[in-house]
């Protein structure tokens, strides 16, 4: 599996796992990632995979490496797509 498809997959993975947000992203912490049983299966390298994302600026989150334990409770943002971003209803 290439970069770009493991970054497909995280995105599923990242909706599957996330809470939606009111703008459209989705919130998940990294240890919710990290200690799934399917993520786990998936991605040999999930840090990676979430520092290709990070870098096609897909998704933020705090920090360059993230650490089981240590960052269990770093938010990982997926940014909304295009069409979300537009259909969202504006916070007044």
């Amino acid at each position: 599996m290439n970069v770009e498809e493991e970054v497909e997959r995280l995105i599923e993975e990242i909706k599957r796992l996330g809470q939606t947000q009111p703008d459209g992203s989705f919130k998940v912490t990294f240890g919710v990632l990290f200690h799934d049983d399917r993520c786990a299966n998936l991605f040999e390298a999930l840090v990676g995979t979430l520092r290709a994302a990070k870098k096609r600026k897909i998704l933020t989150y705090d920090g360059e490496l993230l650490l089981q334990g240590v960052h269990d409770n770093v938010d990982i943002i997926l940014k909304p797509s295009p069409a979300a971003a537009t259909t969202a209803s504006p916070i007044v």
